[in-house]
């Protein structure tokens, strides 16, 4: 393998994709690689991967999908970390009586 042209060739494919960060889908490979899986990463792992034919750019179509999927899991998972903080009192009737009874007198009281 010549080192040289693989990151030569790492290099052009780098300077050639536009961001930071660029969406790839994952092709099947012989080491077990799973093809059609979605991610976004730096410039330079993509180019590294494109070069290693272990990946290939997303298309417009696939990387809006991928942002669109990536916001609604950032939304759940925001949600089910507000409710996780949700806290609840559970009171007995008697205890409930008591403390309406307190809040009248505080307010007659003023």
């Amino acid at each position: 393998m010549d080192i040289k042209g693989y990151y030569q060739k790492v290099k052009e494919v780098a300077q050639s994709l536009s961001g930071d960060y660029v969406v790839i889908v994952s092709r099947e490979t012989p080491d077990g690689g799973k093809a059609g899986v979605k991610m976004e990463v730096s410039r330079s792992v993509a180019a590294k991967m494109i070069v290693g034919d272990k990946a290939r750019i997303a298309d417009k179509v696939e990387s809006a999908a991928f942002h669109k999927e990536m916001a609604e899991r950032k939304r759940l998972a925001e949600q089910a970390a507000a409710s996780a903080k949700l806290q609840l009192t559970v009171l007995a009737e008697s205890e409930l009586r008591e403390l309406k009874t307190a809040v009248k007198a505080r307010k007659r009281g003023r």
